[in-house]
Protein backbone atom coordinates (compact mmCIF):
# COMPACT_ATOMS: atom_id res chain seq x y z
CA UNK A 1 0.00 0.00 0.00
CA UNK A 2 1.44 3.39 -0.98
CA UNK A 3 1.70 6.04 1.72
CA UNK A 4 0.94 9.70 1.00
CA UNK A 5 1.28 12.60 3.39
CA UNK A 6 0.42 16.22 3.21
CA UNK A 7 3.43 17.25 5.30
CA UNK A 8 5.96 15.46 3.07
CA UNK A 9 7.12 13.08 5.81
CA UNK A 10 5.28 10.46 7.74
CA UNK A 11 5.92 8.16 10.63
CA UNK A 12 7.55 4.82 9.96
CA UNK A 13 6.08 3.44 13.16
CA UNK A 14 4.05 0.27 13.07
CA UNK A 15 0.63 0.89 14.56
CA UNK A 16 -0.51 -1.88 16.86
CA UNK A 17 -4.13 -3.02 16.58
CA UNK A 18 -6.12 -1.48 19.43
CA UNK A 19 -6.50 -4.78 21.34
CA UNK A 20 -2.72 -5.32 21.25
CA UNK A 21 -1.97 -1.68 22.04
CA UNK A 22 -4.10 -1.92 25.21
CA UNK A 23 -1.58 -4.48 26.48
CA UNK A 24 1.26 -2.03 25.66
CA UNK A 25 -0.17 1.52 25.99
CA UNK A 26 3.33 2.99 26.09
CA UNK A 27 3.69 2.09 22.37
CA UNK A 28 3.46 5.37 20.36
CA UNK A 29 1.23 4.12 17.53
CA UNK A 30 -2.22 2.53 17.49
CA UNK A 31 -4.52 1.29 14.71
CA UNK A 32 -8.25 1.66 15.26
CA UNK A 33 -11.10 0.08 13.40
CA UNK A 34 -14.32 2.05 13.37
CA UNK A 35 -15.81 0.12 16.30
CA UNK A 36 -12.92 0.78 18.70
CA UNK A 37 -13.62 3.26 21.53
CA UNK A 38 -11.74 6.44 20.61
CA UNK A 39 -12.50 8.08 23.97
CA UNK A 40 -10.33 5.52 25.77
CA UNK A 41 -7.28 7.08 24.09
CA UNK A 42 -7.86 10.38 25.93
CA UNK A 43 -5.20 9.87 28.63
CA UNK A 44 -2.65 8.87 25.97
CA UNK A 45 -3.10 11.39 23.13
CA UNK A 46 -0.08 13.42 24.27
CA UNK A 47 2.22 10.41 23.93
CA UNK A 48 0.83 8.92 20.72
CA UNK A 49 2.71 9.83 17.54
CA UNK A 50 0.54 7.93 15.04
CA UNK A 51 -3.09 6.87 15.00
CA UNK A 52 -4.48 5.03 11.99
CA UNK A 53 -8.22 4.99 11.32
CA UNK A 54 -9.68 2.40 8.97
CA UNK A 55 -12.26 2.97 6.23
CA UNK A 56 -13.62 -0.55 5.53
CA UNK A 57 -15.75 0.58 2.57
CA UNK A 58 -16.73 3.70 0.68
CA UNK A 59 -20.07 4.14 2.43
CA UNK A 60 -18.78 3.75 6.02
CA UNK A 61 -17.87 7.16 7.40
CA UNK A 62 -17.33 6.34 11.07
CA UNK A 63 -13.60 7.08 10.73
CA UNK A 64 -14.52 10.70 9.92
CA UNK A 65 -16.26 10.93 13.29
CA UNK A 66 -13.34 9.27 15.03
CA UNK A 67 -10.97 11.78 13.45
CA UNK A 68 -13.08 14.75 14.57
CA UNK A 69 -13.19 13.37 18.13
CA UNK A 70 -9.44 12.85 18.18
CA UNK A 71 -8.51 16.24 16.77
CA UNK A 72 -11.30 18.30 18.33
CA UNK A 73 -12.42 16.99 21.67
CA UNK A 74 -9.32 14.99 22.61
CA UNK A 75 -6.74 17.42 21.18
CA UNK A 76 -4.61 14.84 19.36
CA UNK A 77 -1.79 16.57 17.45
CA UNK A 78 0.21 13.65 16.05
CA UNK A 79 -0.05 12.00 12.66
CA UNK A 80 -3.55 10.80 11.77
CA UNK A 81 -3.55 8.27 8.92
CA UNK A 82 -6.49 7.02 6.85
CA UNK A 83 -6.25 3.36 5.80
CA UNK A 84 -8.48 0.93 3.95
CA UNK A 85 -10.83 2.14 1.25
CA UNK A 86 -9.31 5.62 0.94
CA UNK A 87 -10.50 7.31 -2.25
CA UNK A 88 -9.05 10.46 -3.76
CA UNK A 89 -12.44 12.14 -4.19
CA UNK A 90 -12.89 12.01 -0.40
CA UNK A 91 -9.59 13.79 0.32
CA UNK A 92 -10.98 17.30 0.90
CA UNK A 93 -13.34 15.92 3.55
CA UNK A 94 -10.64 13.77 5.15
CA UNK A 95 -8.33 16.78 5.37
CA UNK A 96 -11.07 18.88 6.96
CA UNK A 97 -11.56 16.17 9.61
CA UNK A 98 -7.87 16.20 10.49
CA UNK A 99 -6.24 13.40 8.49
CA UNK A 100 -2.73 14.22 7.33
CA UNK A 101 -1.51 10.93 5.86
CA UNK A 102 -3.16 8.31 3.69
CA UNK A 103 -2.63 4.77 2.45
CA UNK A 104 -3.94 4.21 -1.05
CA UNK A 105 -3.21 2.31 -4.25
CA UNK A 106 -5.49 4.54 -6.31
CA UNK A 107 -3.83 5.93 -9.44
CA UNK A 108 -3.43 9.72 -9.35
CA UNK A 109 -3.68 9.90 -5.56
CA UNK A 110 -0.59 12.09 -5.08
CA UNK A 111 -1.87 14.66 -7.57
CA UNK A 112 -5.32 14.64 -5.95
CA UNK A 113 -3.77 15.21 -2.53
CA UNK A 114 -1.77 18.17 -3.84
CA UNK A 115 -5.01 19.79 -5.11
CA UNK A 116 -7.36 18.78 -2.30
CA UNK A 117 -6.75 21.74 0.05
CA UNK A 118 -7.66 24.24 -2.66
CA UNK A 119 -10.58 22.38 -4.22
CA UNK A 120 -13.16 24.41 -2.27
CA UNK A 121 -12.43 28.12 -1.89
CA UNK A 122 -15.10 28.60 0.79
CA UNK A 123 -16.37 26.27 3.49
CA UNK A 124 -19.65 26.50 5.36
CA UNK A 125 -19.12 24.30 8.43
CA UNK A 126 -16.39 24.60 11.03
CA UNK A 127 -14.08 21.58 11.12
CA UNK A 128 -10.73 20.40 12.45
CA UNK A 129 -8.74 22.25 9.77
CA UNK A 130 -9.86 25.53 11.42
CA UNK A 131 -10.62 27.26 8.10
CA UNK A 132 -12.77 30.35 8.43
CA UNK A 133 -16.35 29.64 7.40
CA UNK A 134 -18.22 31.71 4.82
CA UNK A 135 -20.26 33.35 7.59
CA UNK A 136 -17.11 34.32 9.51
CA UNK A 137 -15.48 35.72 6.36
CA UNK A 138 -18.60 37.73 5.59
CA UNK A 139 -18.70 39.18 9.12
CA UNK A 140 -14.99 40.00 9.04
CA UNK A 141 -15.44 41.74 5.67
CA UNK A 142 -18.12 43.91 7.27
CA UNK A 143 -15.84 44.64 10.26
CA UNK A 144 -17.95 42.82 12.83
CA UNK A 145 -14.87 40.97 14.12
CA UNK A 146 -11.46 42.39 15.03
Amino acid sequence: MALFTEAGTSSILIALPYADWRQRPQWPAVALVNTDPVEELAPHVGELRLITLHFPKFSDGRAYSQARLLRGRLGYEGELRATGNVLQDQLPFMLRCGFDSFESEQKGFAEALAKARTLFSVVYQPAEDHRATAARLRLEANHFFP
